[in-house]
């Protein structure tokens, strides 16, 4: 196993003496100016030991700036980093002991596979013997056993970024933090590779914070999702949670779901809350305690909510024309627009369609709806 070799702990602390319910790292109001701009704005973050947390946002949101000052490579204007119960604020990165990893890579291309992944224990004076354990160690973690002496030119993108994790995670570091890892494989490659770096980050237990500008990549690989927006954290949580319960507009945008529709508040109840909208009376089965009677919201339909059905007396049903059709693959996307004027986007299992349709009614699945207030 990968703990077998003791080769680096983090010098600030270790999480072993820590209580079960105290954070690993505790980010306390972290804000960062750039020329008057702030880049993070009072930032709270609390990340367990053993935990993977996603940083997702659009470029410019502040994630990389935030990824930054946990690692020492940023400065923070005011608050506290906290890891392991000591503050770092003033301890510089080289001493932190937290693993990097970037989307260039940054692979040294005169040096085999060995030579690279050995490269962080050689700065730390490991003995030679205790280095090649450890990188046959991690050679075997990621799939590279027999690539000792491969040159970094020979090898696939999926390769290198192997050898990358491989290297920033030699050391054994407390955490370990990814820059849009995967950036620069292309989509098959990155879907592929998805799944396996979450196991290899869970079989050693590291703590990880991976920073990305797609959705589809941080439900895959985070325990934690932090959704950030103009330098501040829009909302936190399971990823599952934040998909099917965005609480601003903004989040629901970014995370694809378009389908936002004014409602009013009809009547509530604990199972079942209607409302009033341009598409009719629709039910979603959300309990919302602070909802009232009368009171502006956003509907959130999610894409998958759609079904095609012939009972026109069924609830959430909807009389729609087809606008745009597209076949992807396993599913079909089509775009819909209601007499209301208001266009919805619906993905179907493929094959639900038949060929030349034109008006179709559908039913919305009550659980696949989510409020949003106004």
């Amino acid at each position: 196993m990968v703990n077998s070799t003791d080769v680096m702990q983090a010098p600030v602390g270790r999480a072993e003496q820590r209580t079960p319910n105290t954070p690993l790292l505790d980010l306390r109001s972290i804000t960062k100016y750039y020329h008057s701009t702030p880049a993070l704005y009072n930032v709270d973050l609390c990340i367990n030991k053993g935990s993977i947390v996603c940083l997702l946002g659009p470029s410019g949101c502040g994630k990389t700036t935030l990824l930054r000052v946990i690692a020492g490579l940023e400065q923070a204007d005011s608050g506290t980093t906290i890891f392991a119960g000591q503050s770092i604020n003033h301890i510089p990165p080289h001493q932190r002991g937290f693993g990097l990893m970037f989307q260039e890579y940054a692979l040294f291309p005169h040096r085999n596979v060995a030579e690279n992944i050995a490269f962080g224990l050689r700065m730390r004076h490991i003995p030679r013997e205790q280095i090649d354990v450890r990188v046959a160690e991690m050679l075997t973690l990621v799939g590279l056993t027999g690539y000792e002496q491969r040159r970094v030119y020979e090898l696939s993108g999926g390769e290198r970024q192997r050898v990358a994790l491989a290297r920033s995670l030699a050391p054994n570091p407390p955490v370990l933090m990814l820059d849009e890892p995967l950036g620069a494989l292309d989509r098959a490659l990155r879907e592929r590779l998805l799944d396996e770096l979450r196991d290899i980050l869970k079989q050693v237990g590291v703590t990880s914070i991976y920073v990305t500008h797609d959705q589809t990549e941080a439900f895959a690989i985070a325990d934690q999702l932090v959704l950030m927006h103009a330098g501040q954290i829009e909302q936190q949580g399971l990823p599952t949670t934040i998909y099917r319960h965005p609480q601003s507009t903004f989040a629901a945008r970014f995370l694809g779901l378009a389908n936002l529709v004014p409602a009013q508040a009809v009547s509530v109840t604990d199972q079942l809350l209607t409302f009033e909208t341009p598409l009719g009376i629709l039910q979603v089965a959300e309990h919302t305690t602070t909802l009232q009677p009368g009171q502006q919201v956003w509907l959130v339909i999610r894409p998958e909510a759609a079904s095609i059905v012939a009972d026109t007396t069924a609830p959430n049903t909807l009389h729609v024309d087809m606008v745009e059709y597209s076949f992807r693959g396993s599913r079909t996307r089509i775009s819909v627009r209601h007499t209301s004027g208001q266009t919805l986007v619906f993905e179907l299992p493929d094959g639900t369609l038949l060929a030349g349709t034109t008006d179709l009614l559908l039913q919305l699945d009550a659980t696949a709806l989510s409020v949003i207030p106004a």
